[in-house]
């Protein structure tokens, strides 16, 4: 899961080397939290949370296939 939203972090953002991905696991509930350069947060987002939204979808399913519940918090430096 790390691996899959670090990806596509990095290749939205201007700052690939400014995106740190941390993960919180606690039984099946799983917190990815993604900081992003501020002037990076627009692009990460998107257009009325679009991209944030697809982000969270796919984090979602690759977690469903594991038995795990996926949020993904979006946040800047």
């Amino acid at each position: 899961m790390k691996e899959l939203v670090e990806l596509l972090a990095k290749a939205l953002v201007d700052k690939p080397d400014a995106v740190q991905i941390s993960i919180q696991d606690e039984d099946n509930n799983v917190l990815i939290e993604v900081r992003v350069a501020s002037e990076d947060m627009g692009k990460i987002i998107g257009k009325q949370g679009k991209i944030a939204r697809a982000i969270r979808v796919l984090a979602k399913a690759q977690g469903a296939k594991t038995g795990k519940r996926v949020s993904v918090e979006i946040n800047n430096e």
